[in-house]
């Protein structure tokens, strides 16, 4: 008996939107990143990227739960001595909610080319407008 491995032409790519409102930010990161990396598919492949494209909307009303707003920090580093940047929460949802969005499917994917590979098949958006109207995407609802 042969087992199926699935070439990267083979695959068949969807797109889907998501609607971040009144969603829990971890929650909707960790489905998004699952469908980015096509665990949702039979043809699934650790080292194979089956994964769809993905359009989150609204992340200005993604939510995060109990006081993360205000305890939890998002850090970046410029590799300098002393070059460590804090911003809380609070105010990166404020002013970059689709970047703390970004981030958090970012670090749920492989940290390796496979990994920065299928981030570029995520686009997210602050608001309802997005660009991507032609590849007809399909709206999928979450179970979180």
């Amino acid at each position: 008996m042969k087992s199926y491995m699935p070439k990267a032409e083979e695959v068949q790519r969807k797109w889907y939107i998501v609607d971040g409102t009144d969603k829990v930010l971890g929650r909707l990161a960790s489905e998004v990143a699952s469908i980015l990396r096509g665990k949702n598919k039979p043809i699934f492949t650790p080292h194979v990227d089956t994964g769809d494209h993905v359009i989150i909307i609204n992340t200005d009303k993604v939510v995060l739960t109990g006081k993360k707003l205000d305890q939890k920090l998002f850090r970046r580093h410029s590799l300098y001595p002393g070059g460590m940047k804090e911003t809380p929460y609070r105010k990166l949802m404020a002013e970059n909610s689709d970047k703390a969005v970004y981030e958090a499917v970012k670090g749920m994917l492989p940290h390796n080319s496979l990994g920065r590979k299928m981030l570029k098949k995520l686009r997210v958006y602050k608001g309802a407008e997005h660009e991507h109207q032609a590849q007809m995407p399909e709206a999928l609802e979450l179970n979180i």
